[in-house]
């Protein structure tokens, strides 16, 4: 716990000292839209140039979850509006009977965990969309603990 504690804590300091060297300008403020895998809703605000905060709520099968990340982004010179972004972030999930039906060693109830996304984002220069594409792998801190690396997916989003 310590180790992935310390790790997280060097990884989010490098991060942000790597993302201040490569400052770039959002062409968008704010996005609203759907995330896919898990199906959810995705809000999407730039703290400043080069920072994120990303909220998503997702509902399956099991439950539902709510994560926030914290997302550096950094340019792609070679194509306009591309560019790749990468943060920690946590979730707090609520799990329901189906659940532990499916899986016997684990019952229902709640959940808290840390998460990681790396991803490419997009905004469409002649219309108001983002579409980010994303791989975020979480560790279950609280409740059953274990390590989820299949979220993340497609989100397309409008933008402001």
């Amino acid at each position: 716990m310590k180790k992935i504690i310390g790790t997280t804590i060097l990884m989010l300091t490098v991060l942000v000292g790597f993302s201040q060297t490569y400052n770039t300008s959002s062409s968008y403020k704010t996005a609203i839209g759907l995330k896919v895998y898990p199906g959810g809703i995705s809000v999407k605000h730039f703290l400043n140039d080069y920072a994120a905060v990303e909220g998503i709520a997702y509902s399956w099968q099991y439950g539902f979850r709510t994560t926030v990340l914290y997302e550096l982004h950094g340019k792609i010179n070679s194509a306009d509006g591309l560019k790749w972004y990468v943060g920690p972030g946590a979730h707090v999930g609520f799990y329901n009977s189906t659940w532990a039906i499916d899986y016997p060693n684990r019952a229902s109830g709640m959940s808290i965990g840390i998460d990681g996304v790396l991803g490419l984002d997009y905004k469409i220069p002649t219309v108001p969309l983002n579409v980010s594409f994303d791989w975020q792998p979480s560790f279950n801190l609280i409740g059953y603990n274990y390590f989820e690396g299949g979220w993340g997916g497609l989100g397309i989003r409008y933008t402001f």
